[in-house]
């Protein structure tokens, strides 16, 4: 079979599924005759995701994949909300019913929210009852007992770790199947728990234990190489030997591919292998796993670091070593998720040159997926979106009952017209709730907080004597006016930004146009390098910010982007 003639995949990443209709052992509530457990608007947004959306956005895009009549789909890790053995069951079931109604066939590799270590960890969330009120479900028995009255202790809550939390997904690409035309691991041709073990040690060198790793090889059909990569690393904290404790171990949401060069350096001499056997067979590969191995920002300046310091994100992007040890073990494309981004970045070693694809998540801005037709050399892939699903108003209902019961105004979100236009107000709770006030500088949070886009300008400007009618003059090279730089206040911007940095092209169709000049304007006239020795200030800030802010209009605006399928909303549900 000519690569042409392979079939196409399907690639979803960070599915984040809640069992909406699940049994946590907690009552839940009766929403339009129905028994519901909804997770909490207050969590939601403080978190890069949102929860209880996750049912029906999962289903929305495997019925996409089918009507397609598209037969392969990957699962990029974090398929589950935080790996709780009820949502674990549910995922399972939800997998089972469409390869039986639909015939389709699941490739799944573990995420950082799946399954943790040897042995699990426990978990604790918010769920809301009829009223309205909050509920602590939490498999915690020590955090039961600390708020008895607002807490319910259920083991359904608990997320296994290696293998426990895997062998549930056995069936989905993780153990060998008959059907599969060729199945491996790093270790050989076993599937079994025993035959895929790896040491991995402490820092220190004094404790050393010996995990699981789930990574796996399979041709599904002739000709076809899916290489699915467990980059989950759980490294041994200095002083700690008791494999039971989750503080034992150092959480693998950070470590990624950087990480995996220390403690998994088999992976890339199995990698070298596997494309060195792929060449000599005719078979092409597509590479997949949870981290990027490209920092799909492309911040090749350190700009968001200057900015923002030691954030989440920047303690994830993977170093320029990791991309030169996979171009030199012959890999060329690669499919990540954990970011929630839409991107294709690209590193060159030598004669060789890797793309990483990274793949949005299902619960997050912009929601999409990727549909990927394997090529000779590179792939053709192709962005589904999924901004035009309808948000579900039982669980609205519940969010509007939560923050009456709190006594807060309803968000902006509560009246949303689409999914997508949800996720975009969900972005702008998150700026407001957890970035700027967690990740920002507190005096320049201040200001932007308040500032519309003229105030800031302006005072990057100069001489006030004539900075106004200065600004003006330069606002109208650009077709606007400083009345429309006052009516955009930079909340607005700072929203937006988050859009076009996650989504890229996607974002686009959620932003007035007149909104995207004033940030070409902004960028243009007002962006620039800062040196490093400079002292922070708000003017030294702004520049940086409004560089990064015109780097991430250029990459929202360049081809590879526009190669993505986009379903125009209308601006006015935003």
């Amino acid at each position: 079979m000519g690569a042409t003639d392979l079939p196409a995949v399907a690639v979803i990443a960070d599915a984040h599924f809640h069992d909406l209709e699940g049994d946590y052992g907690f009552a839940g509530a009766q929403i339009a005759g129905q028994r519901l457990t909804v997770r909490s608007w207050v969590e939601t947004r403080a978190s890069t995701r949102v929860f209880n959306e996750s049912f029906r956005a999962l289903r929305a895009a495997l019925d996409d994949i089918a009507s397609r009549g598209i037969r392969h789909v990957v699962l990029l890790g974090d398929y589950t909300d935080d790996g709780q053995r009820q949502t674990t069951a549910a995922v399972v079931h939800l997998l089972e019913t469409y390869r039986q109604r639909h015939q389709l066939s699941f490739y799944a590799i573990p995420g950082n929210h799946d399954a943790f270590g040897p042995h699990g960890r426990h978990q604790s969330k918010g769920f809301l009852t009829e009223a309205g009120a909050l509920v602590a479900v939490t498999s915690d028995a020590t955090v039961a007992a600390h708020n008895p009255t607002a807490s319910v202790l259920s083991d359904r809550m608990y997320c296994e770790g290696y293998p426990a939390g895997l062998l549930p997904m056995a069936g989905f690409g993780l153990f060998r199947r008959s059907e599969y035309l060729h199945w491996e691991t790093p270790f050989g041709p076993s599937d079994s728990v025993t035959a895929r073990q790896y040491t991995v040690s402490s820092q220190d060198g004094k404790t050393t234990f010996s995990l699981m790793d789930a990574s796996y090889l399979v041709e599904p059909e002739d000709g076809l190489w899916l290489l699915m990569i467990d980059a989950n690393v759980f490294e041994p904290r200095n002083g700690e030997t008791d494999p039971l404790r989750e503080e034992t171990f150092i959480d693998s949401t950070a470590a990624g591919w950087n990480a995996v060069l220390r403690l998994k350096p088999f992976l890339i001499d199995w990698i070298a292998d596997v494309h060195r056997r792929a060449e000599q067979l005719g078979k092409t590969v597509l590479a997949f796993s949870h981290y990027p191995v490209i920092d799909p920002f492309d911040d090749t300046t350190g700009s968001e670091a200057a900015l923002f310091g030691d954030t989440n994100v920047v303690k994830r992007r993977p170093g320029a070593a990791v991309a030169k040890a996979l171009i030199g073990a012959g890999m060329t494309a690669h499919f990540s998720g954990h970011l929630h981004v839409n991107g294709t970045t690209h590193r060159k070693a030598g004669s060789g040159t890797l793309s990483n694809i990274a793949v949005p998540s299902l619960v997050a801005f912009p929601p999409a997926f990727k549909i990927v037709r394997p090529g000779k050399s590179v792939p053709d892939v192709e962005t589904v979106g999924l901004s035009v699903l309808l948000p579900d108003p039982r669980i609205v209902s519940l969010y509007r009952r939560e923050c009456k019961t709190l006594g807060a105004a309803p968000d902006a979100a509560f009246d949303a017209k689409s999914y997508g236009a949800f996720l975009y107000a969900h972005t702008r709770a998150l700026v407001e709730h957890r970035y700027v006030p967690k990740e920002w500088p507190l005096d320049i949070a201040e200001v932007f907080a308040t500032a519309d886009v003229a105030e800031i300008c302006l005072a990057m400007t100069g001489d006030p004597a004539d900075a106004v009618a200065r600004l003006d003059a330069k606002a109208t090279g650009y077709g606007l006016s400083i009345s429309a730089l006052r009516a955009c206040s930079m909340m607005e911007l700072v929203t937006d930004w988050y859009c076009l940095r996650q989504g890229g092209a996607l974002a686009l169709p959620f932003i007035l146009p007149q909104r995207i000049e004033i940030y070409r304007f902004v960028a243009q006239t007002f962006g620039g390098a800062v040196p490093a020795t400079a002292p922070v200030s708000l003017t030294s800030f702004a520049i940086n910010f409004f560089a990064v802010l015109g780097r991430s209009l250029e990459r929202a605006g360049n081809a590879e982007c526009r190669q993505a399928t986009v379903v125009a909303t209308v601006l006015e549900e935003v």
